[in-house]
């Protein structure tokens, strides 16, 4: 069988592209750093028909992502779909975004889940996609993250200044390219993905009441690159209306 790991996958968009992977009929592994959300997404998921189970991972954590993956490889051998979904938006207020003085820790932090945590996982699990037909790997980027658009007053995300996200989001594009080339002797395909401006908690409650987009409309430019044949691009960063520009 199919199956696949999203890291924060408890909640919000990761919850969202679980479901819809499951319903899909592949087998979901949800990725969660407390174990009782997890379990509790999981019974949530099963309601809905989801063949799922919960994997304990804190991306920030190398001891964790380590247990995980052999947890992983003792229980099914082999990963067919990597989704790294786990991220954090601290700059919430308007002193953390622009004008005020720079917070090097909100930076590490920042860094530490939506950059540093995506890459210890791939590379914990790339062993397990490799030992799979054809996997994939989709990394939860943002528009916010593209230069292209941070640099061009005709976009919509040209207003946005939030340094410490926008930054961790073009380096997890940046991995993506990496990747892509340094697996490009394989089957295995890597992307990035913007699902949009969705209501969930990251950036906090204003987010959640502003926001146009549900989870399940986000995740579904995750889904569709998760399942991509073998025709499908590698090294590529889009969102539902297609390519986004670096």
């Amino acid at each position: 069988m199919t199956n696949a790991l999203i890291t924060g996958a408890n909640k919000g968009i990761g919850f969202a592209a679980a479901g819809q992977l499951g319903r899909s009929g592949v087998k979901v592994l949800v990725g969660a750093r407390d174990p009782r959300k997890g379990t509790d997404a999981v019974e949530l998921l099963r309601g809905q028909g989801v063949d799922a189970e919960t994997v304990t991972i804190d991306v920030t954590d190398p001891a964790s992502v380590s247990a995980a993956a052999a947890i992983v490889q003792k229980s099914h051998g082999h990963l067919d779909i990597l989704v790294n979904n786990a991220g954090v938006l601290p700059e919430v207020t308007a002193a953390d975004r622009v004008g005020g003085p720079v917070d090097l820790q909100m930076f590490r932090d920042t860094f530490d889940t939506n950059v540093f945590g995506a890459v210890a996982v791939t590379e914990a699990f790339l062993p397990l996609l490799k030992a799979a037909p054809a996997a994939r790997i989709v990394n939860v980027s943002s528009t916010m993250g593209s230069l292209a658009d941070q640099a061009d007053p005709e976009s919509g995300y040209y207003g946005m200044v939030l340094p410490a996200y926008q930054t961790s989001k073009a380096a997890l594009n940046s991995m993506t390219i990496a990747w892509s080339k340094a697996l490009a002797d394989t089957p295995i395909k890597v992307n990035s993905v913007c699902p949009g401006w969705v209501k969930t908690d990251l950036g906090g409650p204003d987010n959640k009441a502003a926001a146009p987009m549900t989870p399940d409309e986000g995740a579904s430019i995750i889904t569709q690159l998760a399942l991509i044949d073998a025709d499908g691009p590698t090294g590529g960063f889009f969102d539902r209306s297609g390519p986004v520009p670096w």
